[in-house]
């Protein structure tokens, strides 16, 4: 069994999710304005074209977050 620190996972949240919550999650565990998340990945789909795919790759990779 995998270990798990309780304080740190990344995941996928749907409370202000806008397609498929990696952002949301991912400013969840940073602790960082969702906002700083999103323009984070968009840089790159802009400049480059990397930032969807890098989108889609956390989509895919990152559990939902489980709510009790």
């Amino acid at each position: 069994m995998a270990y798990k620190d309780p304080k740190f996972s990344l995941y996928r949240s749907k409370d202000g999710a806008i397609l498929g919550g990696v952002c949301s999650g991912l400013s969840e565990s940073l602790k960082i304005d969702v906002t700083i998340i999103r323009i984070l990945f968009l840089i790159p789909l802009l400049v480059f074209g990397t930032g969807a795919l890098a989108y889609i790759v956390c989509w895919i990779v990152f559990p939902e977050k489980e709510t009790y």
